[in-house]
Parts: structure tokens; C-alpha cells; sequence
């Protein structure tokens, strides 16, 4: 459990502490924010058994947008949550409603093979399940209420949610990725996500801002959960946004472009973790963050070859 009645749950994506839904307890209600896959909905049920709570007590499963390591189950929990609803930024409901466009894309990034072993059978969500959140808008349960905002940096379909109680953000990955095994005596060390397909710099740094706007104690990441030195950690994370844009561009002419990106990316976050005072070796930290330098050079890519 953590404070104010919200637990981590481990959704158990590709590793243990790479993907995290977060629970939220408010008296006899709840809500989950981000869903993670199909093979993630028992862990989602058990939490809720663990903190002696219903299928039926769950008002609002959030996804924070429709990247299938935070959306890919939501079809999947929904039929085990009678009185939930999905709440979904406008333009990604369409995507859930008929995720035909989605699975290609994912399959398109991580190949057919891979793409079931890690997601399996995406379940389309019928629109009278969702409530299509607007920017700003207030959602309520019970005493608790959820200010849901845009931040279309990492995807156009993003949004944030700030919860008054906590005081706390649940930034889904627009506050980029902060693994735990990599806190050090120095804190939490955080990275941007930059993967497919709608990465925008500029917007990436406005939707930095805006979380901060918020004056959150708290931030919770899907990747992987709360996250408290906010400030330091912004301005890694605009650095970093920069570094990572300077290397795309770079290297954007070159035959060998995503060999070398992938090259300075890793090499950045290599040097960037011993500054941070991190123990594991170069071999070890490529091995931890080969899945995000993979994926952040390709949706750089992307961003490239769409602006030109």
C-alpha cells in the first residue's frame, strides 16, 4: 500500500517492475489507472481481493492513452468490472472501440510473433463503456476528484490526472520512465519516452510543464510508479528530450541511422546513470534499458521521417 489509498500494482509486462497499474481506494469505491495487457488482468483482480474489494466496487478504469502496454487488458477487465467505465481522451476511444489500427501498429513495432506472446487477443470496448474525457473536466468518486488533463507530447491521445487528495499526478509515460532498481543514494533517475508513433518534441516539453503547473507532492508513472524529487527530475527530463532530439538529428541522414541512434541513446543513458551513482555494470544497464532504447529510437525515427 501506498499513502492515501493508492497501491502499485505490477502488471508484470515483459518484467517484473517495468509496467505498473495504479489502484485507488476511496471508501468502498475504486478506480484503476491504466490496465496494462490481457495477461495482466488477474494481478488487477487480485489487487482488488487483497484490499477487500469487489469487481463491482471499481467506478472508472483510466487509460491514460492507448499504448497497448497501459490499454492492451482494458477491453479484457472491463468484462469482469459491471459498474466500471473507461475513461479515454476523444481521439483514442476509436482506437479501443475497434482496435484494428492499433494491433498493426503494435505489430508493426514489435513483429506478429512477439506482439501476441506479449498482448494476446485485444478486446474491442463498446462506447457506451467510455466516458471521453475533455481537457480539464472532473470526475468524481465519492469525496475524491480526478482533473483530467492534455498532454499530447508522448501521444496525441494523452491525458493526465491529478488527484486533489493525494495531491499527486498520474502522468502515465508523459513524465517519462523511472525504473526503481535504478534509484541511487541521488534519487530516482528518470529518461523520456519517445516511442512510436506521435512524439513531439515541443509538446513533449509543454506537457512537462503543465504537470508541474499542478504542484503535485507525488507523481505516479506507469513506469514504474511514485516518483517524488519532481523538480530535479523535470529538468533531467527536458535535458534529455534535447539530447535525445540532438542525436535523431544527427544522425538523420545516415545509412546507418538506427544503429547509431541506438548507439548515442544507450551510451548517453550509460554515462548519465554512473553520474547518477548507479552500481550495475554497462553490460547490465544496456540489458535493463535495450526494450526502451529500441522502441525511444524508433519513435524518434518516426518523428524524423515525419517531418521532413
Amino acid at each position: 500500500m501506498i499513502n492515501n489509498n493508492i497501491v502499485a500494482v505490477d502488471t508484470n509486462f515483459v518484467r517484473p517492475g517495468l509496467d505498473a497499474s495504479h489502484l485507488i481506494i476511496e471508501n468502498s469505491d475504486a478506480a484503476f489507472v491504466d490496465a496494462g495487457t490481457n495477461y495482466s488482468v488477474p494481478y488487477l483482480l487480485e489487487a482488488l481481493k487483497n484490499n477487500n474489494l469487489d469487481v463491482a466496487d471499481v467506478k472508472y478504469v483510466f487509460v491514460t492513452h492507448v499504448h497497448l502496454d497501459h490499454a492492451g487488458g482494458a477491453g479484457k477487465l472491463l468484462q469482469y468490472l459491471p459498474n466500471a467505465k473507461l475513461v479515454i481522451h476523444p481521439r483514442g476511444a476509436k482506437h479501443l472501440q475497434d482496435p484494428t489500427k492499433l494491433i498493426a501498429s503494435a505489430i508493426g513495432v514489435y513483429g506478429k510473433n512477439i506482439f501476441s506472446d506479449l498482448f494476446g487477443d485485444i478486446k474491442p470496448i463498446p462506447l457506451n463503456k467510455m466516458i471521453l474525457v475533455e481537457d480539464q473536466e472532473i470526475i468524481k468518486m465519492g469525496n475524491r476528484l480526478f482533473s483530467c488533463f492534455y498532454t499530447e507530447g508522448h501521444a496525441r491521445h494523452h491525458y493526465c490526472i491529478f488527484d486533489e487528495m493525494s495531491k499527486s499526478v498520474f502522468a502515465g509515460d508523459s513524465f517519462g520512465v523511472s525504473y526503481r532498481e535504478l534509484d541511487t543514494s541521488q534519487g530516482e533517475f528518470v529518461f523520456p519516452s519517445t516511442s512510436p508513433t506521435q512524439f513531439d518534441p515541443k509538446e513533449a516539453h509543454k506537457a512537462i510543464d503543465r504537470i508541474l503547473s499542478y504542484n503535485p507532492n507525488t507523481i505516479y508513472l506507469t513506469h514504474y510508479s511514485h516518483i517524488e524529487s519532481i523538480d530535479r527530475l523535470a529538468k533531467d527530463l527536458h535535458r534529455s528530450i534535447d539530447v535525445f532530439v540532438k542525436i535523431a538529428m544527427e544522425n538523420r541522414n545516415s545509412t546507418q541511422r538506427t544503429t547509431l541512434m541506438r548507439t548515442a541513446m544507450e551510451q548517453y543513458l550509460v554515462e548519465s546513470l554512473s553520474l547518477h551513482n548507479c552500481n550495475f555494470t554497462e553490460k547490465e544497464i544496456s540489458k535493463i534499458l535495450a526494450v526502451d532504447i529500441k522502441v525511444n529510437t524508433m519513435g524518434l525515427e518516426h518523428w524524423l521521417d515525419s517531418n521532413k
